[in-house]
């Protein structure tokens, strides 16, 4: 835990001693802003002829303003990053889900390039066998109208 820090600060032409847990920057931005927000109303006509109560209700209802408009647009923000979340954690899904069915088409495909190459090599088997056996049967009906002719004059 970090030590407490003891700074002094003017707001509104008076020094005030502020002890928090936050560094001496940040106490004296808090200071900054309150000698913003009365400098601002000092401004406004009217505002000096209020009693000091009334000013300081009149602070603090803006200072109060400004703390809820600025916690609404962070929890704006902060409902919006938790929608983008949600959707980062949808597109994460379905990459997933995309690479699956991408390796399991890349799988098939090998398959199914495997299969055609032995069906291409098949086919070149049997071509072959084909054409090795058509000179064989020419031949061997050659011969045989060979025979037959001659079998066919000695009668």
């Amino acid at each position: 835990m970090s030590s407490k820090n003891d700074t002094e600060v003017i707001i509104n032409g008076k020094i005030y001693t502020l002890s928090g847990y936050e560094s001496e920057d940040y106490l004296q931005k808090v200071a900054t802003y309150i000698n913003n927000k009365i400098s601002d109303f000092k401004n406004v006509e009217g505002y000096k002829r209020l009693n000091v109560d009334m000013q300081r209700v009149l602070l603090e209802l803006n200072i109060a303003d400004d703390y809820f408009k600025a916690k609404k647009q962070a929890d704006s923000i902060e409902g919006e990053l938790h929608s983008k979340d949600k959707q980062l954690y949808d597109v994460k899904h379905e990459l997933i889900a995309a690479q699956i069915q991408i390796e399991a088409l890349e799988k098939e495909n090998a398959a199914l390039q495997k299969q055609l190459s032995e069906n291409q090599l098949k086919i070149v088997k049997l071509e072959t066998e084909l054409e090795e056996s058509t000179p064989k049967r020419r031949r061997t009906s050659s011969s045989s109208s060979s025979s037959s002719t001659s079998s066919d004059n000695l009668e």
